[in-house]
């Protein structure tokens, strides 16, 4: 039984699975929306708007620090340079104003080969 146990497991060992999330969610900063199946959607989406949360809150306060800290943190969610620097300085300050809900997951329907659900992830404009 998996009470109280969070997250999805994808089939995959915690490496794989971290860098599944890790490289899913860079795509979708990087390229705004990603097609993928659904069960990897709603295993990323949180982490994503986690880290837009992250930017967004320390981009409201005049703090040095608390922005170096944040910036490092998603540093070591992301591992990439020109995908912190966009979420920053592009994604960050486009919700502002916006209380959560930074993204949508638009149904497909199923794929061919496999039958599974086939879902856009995208970010809400």
């Amino acid at each position: 039984m998996r009470h109280k146990v969070v997250g999805k497991r994808l089939s995959r060992h915690v490496g794989a699975r971290n860098a599944l999330r890790r490289v899913m969610v860079k795509q979708l900063f990087e390229h705004e929306r990603i097609q993928t199946t659904r069960a990897k959607a709603q295993a990323i989406r949180g982490q994503a708007e986690r880290l837009i949360t992250l930017a967004k809150r320390a981009l409201a306060t005049e703090d040095n620090t608390r922005i170096v800290h944040a910036r490092r943190l998603a540093q070591s969610r992301l591992a990439e340079d020109a995908i912190v620097l966009k979420l920053f300085d592009e994604i960050a300050p486009r919700y502002a104003d916006r209380n959560g809900g930074y993204t949508r997951l638009l149904k497909l329907g199923r794929r061919e080969g496999d039958s599974s659900e086939m879902v856009i992830l995208e970010l809400v404009e």
